[in-house]
C-alpha cells in the first residue's frame, strides 16, 4: 500500500475513534537502516520534548526494522513520554506484555527483511556462477529479457566500435586522447546520445568484460568466467593493458615532445629539444604549434633555426623512403604486431591520408606510428631506425 493510502486509512481510523492528530510525518527513507531515516529522527525528538504522547502508524514495521530503532522506541515508552502506539489492527501501551508483543513484530520484520537479503545476495551469486554480470550492462553490450529470462548481448551498434578501439590502442599505439578523439570522429555515442569522456575511455579499456571475465562486488577479487560473447581476446586486452601503463605518464593537460632526446644540433652538438608556441588569432583565440630548436646548451650563439613539429615529421618520413626495406629496422614488439596492425588498417581502411596499394609493407606501418602513434611509440621507433641524426638548416644530415 502507498504512503499516501495508509496516511488516508490512518486518518479516517482517528476521526471514527475521535483521536486528536498534532502532525503527519511522511518518511520516504527505509526503515532498516538504523538512525538515517530524518523524518524519523525528528518524530522521536518531538516525542522527547512532549510535542505528543502517541504514535498513529499503519503497521508495527513502518516504525522500525532495525534494532537500534526499536530500542529508540521502547526507551520512550519505558520514560513515560510514548504512551500509545495505534495501528490499525492494534494498540501497543506502556505494559510489559504490549511492549513485548511489539518487539516481537518489530525484531520478526527485521528478520524478514535480514532473510530477504541473504535470499538476494545468493540470487546474485547464483546469477554470477551461470556467467551473468547482474547491473546494467557496460556500453558494447545490451541487457535483453525475453519469457522471465534475461541475459546480455553484443550491441550491434556500439561493440564494432569499442572492439577496434581496443585494437587501436593496443596495436596502434592510440593513447586513450587518441582513442577518444578517433570514437568522436565516428560520431560514437553513450546509450544516452552524449559523447564519450576520456574517463570513460580508460575505464573501457581495464574492464577485463570485454574479453569474457568479470569479479563481483567490484575489488573483491572474486572472478566468474562470463557467459556473454567476448568482443575482444584476452591477449588484446593484456596487450592494452601495458600500453595503458606507459600512457600515464602523460598526464592530461601536459605538452609532450616525443621527437626530442633523438637528434643533435650539426653545428655545435646540443641536443634538440621541443617547444610549444601559441600565436594569437586576428579574430580572438590563439593557435598552438610545436617547434624543435637547438637547445644551445654548447653554444648560446648558436644560429640553428627552428623547425615545425609537421616539418620534422615530414623530413624523418622523406629520409625513412631512401632507407631499402631490408635495411629497416624494427623493435622486437612492433614486429609481433605487424599481422594485427595490417588486419585493422586493412579493415578501418584508416591509410586514407596516402597513397595504399592495398599490399601493406613495412614502411607503411613507420609512416603511420611517425605521422600519428603515441608519443610512446614514435620514440620507440625512431631511435631504432638507420636515420641520419643531425639537424642542419632544418634538414636532417
Amino acid at each position: 500500500m502507498s504512503i499516501d493510502s495508509q496516511i488516508k486509512e490512518m486518518i479516517d481510523l482517528a476521526k471514527r475513534d475521535n483521536i486528536s492528530i498534532k502532525d503527519v510525518y511522511r518518511e520516504s527513507h527505509s526503515a532498516k537502516d538504523s538512525g538515517l531515516r530524518p523524518v524519523f529522527n525528528q518524530m522521536i525528538a518531538n516525542l522527547g520534548e512532549g510535542v505528543f504522547d502517541g504514535i498513529l502508524t499503519w503497521a508495527p514495521d513502518r516504525l522500525s526494522r532495525n534494532a537500534g530503532d526499536l530500542g529508540r522506541i521502547v526507551d520512550l515508552m519505558d520514560r513515560g513520554q510514548l504512551k500509545h502506539i495505534r495501528t490499525y489492527g492494534q494498540t501497543f501501551s506502556n505494559t510489559p506484555n504490549e511492549k513485548f508483543l511489539l518487539m516481537i513484530l518489530c525484531s520478526q520484520a527485521k528478520l524478514e527483511n535480514d532473510n530477504k537479503g541473504v535470499n538476494v545476495k545468493r540470487g546474485i551469486r547464483a546469477k554470477c556462477d551461470m556467467g551473468w554480470r547482474p547491473g546494467p550492462a557496460p556500453l558494447g553490450y545490451i541487457n535483453r529479457s525475453f519469457g522471465g529470462i534475461k541475459d546480455i548481448a553484443v550491441d550491434p551498434e556500439r561493440a564494432p566500435i569499442i572492439k577496434e578501439a581496443f585494437e587501436r590502442a593496443a596495436y596502434m599505439y592510440h593513447t586513450g586522447q587518441m582513442v577518444k578523439d578517433w570514437m568522436d570522429s565516428v560520431g560514437f555515442t553513450t546509450k544516452s546520445g552524449k559523447k564519450i569522456t576520456r574517463s570513460m575511455i580508460y575505464l573501457i579499456l581495464k574492464n577485463p568484460f570485454y574479453y569474457g571475465a568479470f569479479q563481483f562486488p567490484e575489488k573483491s577479487d572474486v572472478w566468474y568466467k562470463g557467459a556473454h560473447e567476448p568482443i575482444i581476446t584476452k591477449e588484446v586486452f593484456d596487450e592494452v593493458q601495458k600500453e595503458i601503463s606507459s600512457d600515464k605518464k602523460y598526464a592530461l593537460g601536459q605538452t609532450v615532445f616525443p621527437l626530442k632526446g633523438i637528434f643533435t644540433c650539426h653545428s655545435c652538438g646540443s641536443g634538440i629539444c621541443g617547444e610549444l608556441k601559441k600565436r594569437k588569432l586576428k579574430y580572438g583565440g590563439h593557435r598552438e604549434h610545436i617547434y624543435y630548436h637547438c637547445t644551445r646548451s654548447r653554444n648560446p650563439k648558436c644560429k640553428e633555426g627552428y623547425l615545425t613539429e609537421r616539418a620534422l615529421i615530414r623530413e624523418i618520413l622523406d629520409k625513412v623512403n631512401e632507407i631499402p626495406e631490408d635495411q629497416l629496422l624494427i623493435p622486437n614488439k612492433l614486429k609481433s604486431i605487424l599481422g594485427e596492425y595490417e588486419k585493422i588498417i586493412k579493415e578501418a581502411r584508416y591509410l586514407s591520408d596516402y597513397e595504399f596499394d592495398g599490399d601493406l609493407k613495412t614502411k607503411d606501418y613507420i609512416q603511420y606510428i611517425v605521422r600519428q602513434g603515441s608519443p610512446k611509440a614514435r620514440k620507440e621507433l625512431i631511435e631504432v631506425l638507420p636515420l641520419p641524426v643531425k639537424l642542419h638548416e632544418r634538414k636532417l644530415t
